[in-house]
């Protein structure tokens, strides 16, 4: 039999190495948990980005995730819940799976998962969507399109014809018509009437009221009849869901929003008269963008109307520089009988003939717009469609023209849209977005004020071995 012996200075140094290696297993564990935590918030708030939303990059080319993921009330604290799922998945991979009953050995637990700072589409009037789309839209050749936009709105501003009032000034002279009075004449029963002015503008005014579309489309009951009720869309929504605003980090990274570019992004995406998309609720966006009414049939209405409004300035001020064209609206005026017999009528007379005619090779254009020719802005003699004979007989004398020089109806809705205010524009822009993306399965509440593309989250691990740590993170799209 043999016996065995021990040490005091053998048993303290066992004492000493096993207390080294509890400490570097420990530490080991430390370690461990904290490389951990790091793996499951990358992963973690990387999965959270990963449920972005996939109509509004289909359609718009646009990363955002919906806080309401399909449903109606979009919440963030919706998103704090995916994480922290997302999160404790990972903590514990293969919980209640471990090969013969092993512990785990680092035992981690979410604790708190919070996100206290997020940047919603609608932020700072839109902001941050206009930051994304700023960066989608990177190469685009914007040196040419601007010196082309600017160019022409340079004319059109030179010349004020975006400001004039012609209805002010027409006016003038019809009130000079007025102040002057007709003259009277006796009849043969021996009493006195005044002389008719049959004034060749009069039936030319009296169409002014009939709705411009009604006048120079060729069938009016084509245009789209889709109706929509605004009250549930962004722009007119309230109670909106805000987040903290454009982030900072994003806008370091990839630039901030460019109106401009903004705005060309919107023709890309966006329909219009003659261009419409079969994706739309709304088939002339580009108009409900500038106008802003419920029907398809208002927003085109009201655009007609002010390229009307463009049109007979120009149109005005380039027969008052053609004195032939002055000529003949003088001759029609003196050959009245009430200017014969009261000769001051003759010049307020000549300029309401102008007017009428101005008016009348107005619709011309804007006929010749919507059909997808082409009009100058400042016209020659060789653009000059009408003749004087056309105030006998308004719609007869429209016709058809697809064809001329100048610039198309797209490049005069690029003028209105640069011209419009920036903060209604990205209001209606987003009304837009919303409806289309509404008409798809599964999107019936879809809004962009729920929508975010980055955010930093606050998370909190916790361990059985008695550790806690915490972190905060930035994640977005940038």
């Amino acid at each position: 039999m043999r016996r065995g012996y021990i040490t005091v200075f053998l048993s303290l140094s066992l004492t000493l190495i096993l207390s080294l290696v509890f400490t570097v297993i420990e530490g080991a564990r430390i370690s461990a948990i904290r490389m951990k935590f790091e793996c499951v918030t990358d992963i973690g708030m990387n999965s959270v980005l990963a449920e972005y939303h996939r109509e509004l990059l289909k359609q718009y080319d646009l990363l955002f995730v919906d806080t309401s993921y399909g449903g109606s009330h979009p919440e963030i604290a919706k998103t704090e819940a995916h994480l922290r799922r997302f999160a404790q998945k990972n903590c514990r991979p293969g919980e209640g799976k471990n090969l013969f009953g092993s512990r785990d050995f680092l035992a981690m637990d979410m604790g708190m998962v919070e996100i206290p700072a997020y940047s919603v589409a609608s932020d700072d009037n839109g902001a941050v969507l206009k930051r994304q789309i700023t960066d989608y839209m990177g190469d685009y050749p914007l040196g040419a399109v601007l010196d082309k936009l600017s160019a022409n709105i340079g004319l059109l501003q030179g010349a004020g014809i975006d400001t004039k009032d012609v209805a002010a000034w027409r006016q003038e002279y019809e009130s000079q018509i007025a102040s002057i009075g007709l003259p009277e004449r006796e009849t043969e029963d021996g009493k006195t009437e005044k002389v008719p002015l049959n004034n060749p503008a009069d039936p030319v005014n009296a169409t002014r009221s009939s709705g411009v579309l009604n006048l120079v489309l060729e069938n009016p009951s084509a245009v789209s009849a889709v109706k929509v009720d605004l009250g549930d869309y962004i722009s007119y929504r309230s109670g909106r869901m805000a987040g903290t605003g454009l982030c900072a980090d994003a806008v370091e990274a990839g630039g901030g929003p460019n109106e401009l570019v903004f705005q060309m992004y919107l023709f890309e995406k966006c329909g219009y008269y003659g261009a419409e998309m079969d994706k739309s609720l709304l088939k002339y966006q580009m108009e409900y963008i500038l106008a802003g009414r419920d029907t398809d049939w208002q927003n085109l209405e009201q655009v007609a109307k002010k390229l009307l409004l463009w049109r007979e300035a120009a149109n005005m001020l380039y027969l008052l520089s053609d004195n032939a064209k002055v000529a003949e609206a003088q001759v029609l005026a003196t050959a009245l009988t009430a200017v014969m017999l009261m000769p001051a009528l003759a010049e307020p007379v000549k300029y309401t003939i102008l007017f009428a005619w101005a008016y009348v090779e107005s619709l011309q254009d804007v006929k010749t717009l919507l059909g997808g020719g082409r009009v100058p802005i400042f016209k020659t003699a060789a653009d000059w469609k009408t003749g004087i004979n056309c105030l006998k007989n308004v719609r007869g004398s429209l016709s058809e023209d697809s064809g001329g020089n100048g610039l198309n109806y797209k490049e005069y809705l690029q003028i209105m849209v640069f011209l419009q205010d920036a903060e209604t524009r990205t209001e209606r822009a987003m009304d837009i977005m919303e409806m289309d993306i509404r008409q798809t399965p599964g999107n019936a509440g879809f809004r962009l004020d729920g929508c975010f593309d980055t955010y930093q989250a606050h998370l909190e691990v916790t361990s059985r071995f008695g550790y806690s740590y915490e972190m905060t993170r930035r994640y977005g799209f940038y």
